[in-house]
Formats: structure tokens, sequence, C-alpha cells
């Protein structure tokens, strides 16, 4: 009898995973990237800033560099502080809790970082006793950061007393019917309440929405300029927003003007007058993510196609701005799916994503020549440095040494 049961039992269950794979292949079923929100509740909110003993991150994002030491973003968390001093053998040496943050810049020991709608300003000029000197409330009224995912699960949020300061995405699978009925094929955003010569100022990677030009700060959000005066390190002033387009993403400085990166295209402001940006031009090239990267005759563009950005196809767009009035395209390159990239002297550095590490002799741009690729590695964001390159990838930062014609692994840092 006991034998007859458990033949019944397999026979249903065997029809059951049938039924469920014929569904999926006929196309009722995928795999989707979920996002389920990070809460904080308000009143930790603005005591949540800390300085606490290295742990691993969760998930890599921005790098930035100042001095001996490299930061590196922790998505919505914070930032992991990192000693150069040899960049042989690199050690962590403090994290830095910021709800909600995903920018740094640093002039003169003064870091500035957001964290979600607010403007936070540390003293770190004592690395080993790093403190909050300002926190600036709600200047960053229109920060917002792109939840790229195809369904968005908030549960149950008390929004009287919690805040969403960031996105935790997994991949889950689901009912294509769900999906139609709930989202159709919408990108769905989650809004965050979101150099002069006796200055030293850090350098951040093409993926950057914050940027330090003299006694001025410039934070992008998706349609604004922040522009704050820092004359006054440790209180800066909150000036009037710059409207300045459609899903911004990134921004660079080369001398008087900002280059900004966006799904549309790249705009490009005059700040000859800092406190009041003025547009001057853009290159539009329909829609796909976009950092930027500039030298004095070219713009380098990298478009990521296959996602939710809404390109098909993806590629390194170089575009001459020798008129900067009328920027036009001079030659593109197919890539497979490129995030940051970077500039030094004659070489051009791509993160191509999972395809690696690409380097390019950039002489002559409608001919660039392969360096070097750099293929079994996960790739995000580059800074080229004066003395060595510093990369950042799915949980690792690498660090690169130039040669006259290439360059060569320093040293990795297991982030995770």
């Amino acid at each position: 009898m006991e034998k007859k049961i458990l033949l019944i039992l397999a026979i249903i269950s065997m029809a059951f995973v049938s039924c469920e794979k014929d569904k999926e292949e006929s196309g009722e079923y995928a795999d989707y990237l979920v996002a389920k929100p990070i809460t904080i509740s308000k009143e930790d909110f603005k005591s949540s800033t800390s300085i606490i003993a290295p742990k691993p991150i969760d998930e890599s994002g921005k790098i930035y560099a100042y001095k001996n030491y490299i930061f590196v973003n922790d998505k919505y968390q914070g930032i992991h502080v990192i000693d150069n001093s040899n960049p042989v053998s690199p050690s962590k040496i403090a994290f830095i809790k910021i709800p909600g943050n995903v920018d740094i810049s640093i002039k003169d020991d003064y870091l500035y970082a957001d964290s979600i709608m607010d403007l936070i300003v540390l003293d770190i000029s004592d690395i080993q006793n790093i403190k909050e000197v300002q926190r600036m409330e709600n200047v960053l009224r229109n920060y917002v950061v792109f939840a790229q995912a195809d369904f968005h699960e908030y549960g149950e949020i008390d929004y009287e007393k919690d805040i969403i300061v960031g996105w935790k995405t997994t991949t889950e699978r689901r009912s294509v019917e769900e999906f139609n009925t709930r989202f159709g094929r919408d990108v769905i955003f989650a809004a965050e309440l979101a150099n002069s010569d006796a200055s030293t100022v850090g350098q951040g990677g093409s993926l950057a929405r914050f940027k330090i030009v003299d006694d001025f700060l410039y934070a992008v959000d998706s349609h604004h300029i922040n522009v704050f005066d820092i004359q006054d390190l440790t209180n800066p002033k909150d000036l009037e927003d710059v409207y300045a387009g459609f899903d911004i993403e990134t921004i660079f400085n080369k001398g008087e003007y900002l280059f900004l990166g966006s799904m549309r295209g790249m705009y490009i402001y005059d700040i000859s007058a800092p406190a009041t940006p003025i547009f001057v031009s853009e290159f539009e090239h329909g829609t796909a993510c976009d950092p930027v990267v500039v030298d004095d005759k070219y713009a380098y563009v990298t478009l990521r196609g296959g996602n939710e950005c809404g390109a098909t196809e993806s590629g390194l767009f170089i575009i001459d701005i020798s008129d900067i009035e009328r920027p036009k395209l001079t030659v593109s390159y197919p890539m497979d799916s490129p995030y940051g990239l970077g500039i030094k002297d004659e070489k051009l550095f791509v993160c191509d994503g999972d395809s690696g590490l690409k380097v390019y002799n950039k002489t002559n741009v409608e001919d660039l020549q392969s360096l070097n690729h750099f293929r079994d590695i996960n790739t995000f964001d580059v800074i080229p440095l004066e003395e060595s390159l510093l990369m950042v990838g799915d949980g690792v930062l690498y660090q690169y040494q130039y040669l006259s014609d290439s360059i060569k692994l320093l040293s990795t840092l297991q982030l995770q």
C-alpha cells in the first residue's frame, strides 16, 4: 500500500514539474530583477553617520582618490576607506556609515557626501578620527537614484516613521502575465528624499555625480545642477539649482566647462560664471546609459544598451568638441556592455562590464589601437591617476602601473 501511495505521489510530482516546465518553455514564466527597499527610521537617520571598523563590501559603487587614500562607495550604505600609501599592498582602515550615500567629493580634508536629500560635510584631516561637521538638510531636493528593476516589492513600510534609503536587487522567477499586468515595460524610479593651486581636490571616476571646481561643488540630479558655494568649507551655501535637461547621470569638468552625461545625450555648460552654469550645446545619441570624459579635442562617451537604459546596442562614441557650440560625432566603436571610462595622456581605458578592461592608444581616434585587454574580470569604473590606474569591479579594487605602450597589474584588494 505504501509503495502505491509513493508511486502516486511521484507521478503527481512529475506531472507538476512537467507542467511548470511547459509553462516556462511557453514563456509564461521568466527571470526578473526584483528590487526590495532598504529602510531606516527617520529618528535614526539624522544621527546615523558613524565611523566603524572595516567590513566586507555589499555592493561596490563609485571610487574616489584623495592623497594616499581611496574611497569606495558601498551602495546606499556608506564609504570604505583604504590606505593606498603602498599601492602594491593597499589596506582597508575604516568604514564611514552614511545611509543612502552614492557620491562624494573632497577638498582640503573636507569630504562632501550625499545622504538621500541631505548634504553631509566630514572633516577627514585625521583619518583615524573622522568627524561630521555639518549636515545640510533637504538641499538635494530632486536627487534621484534609479531603482533599475522589473518588479518593486515595497512590503509593509510605515512612511510616517521610516524612509527608503536604497534598494537591494535579486533575480526571481515570476509570472510573465503578472509582470505585464502590474508593470508593463516601464522603468520605475526611486526618488531619494533624497581646483586652485593652493587647494587639494580629490579625483572621482566617470560615473560621478559630484564635482568640485575651485570654490564650488556641483551635484547633478536627474534634471538639475545643484550648486554650492564652498569657500567656507565647513559651511556650504546652497545656491539656486540650474535646470539641465532629462535623465542626467554623470558630471565631468574640463576647464570652464561641465560635461553632463545623460540617457539622452551629452550636455555642455559654461561655468566661467561659476554660480550660474549656462547651457552651451548638446550632442544627442538616443537613449542609453552615458558617462563621459573629455580631453582637449574630443569627448569620449560609452553607451550601454540591452538594459533598462533603453538602447539596443552598446558602443564607444568619440565626439569632436573643437567647436564647443557644435559637437559632432567623429567615430564610434562597438562594445559589449560598457560602464565607466578614463583617459591619461594618449591612453584610453574602457570598463566593458564582464568583457573586462580595454586599453587603447587614442593618438588617432579614427583608428584606435588596442594596447591591453584584461578579459577575465568584471569592470565598473576607473580613475587614471598620475602614477597608476585605479579600477573597481564586482567587489575588487585593481591597481595598474602605466608602461610606455601598455599597463600591468600592480595589486588587487578584495573588498567583500
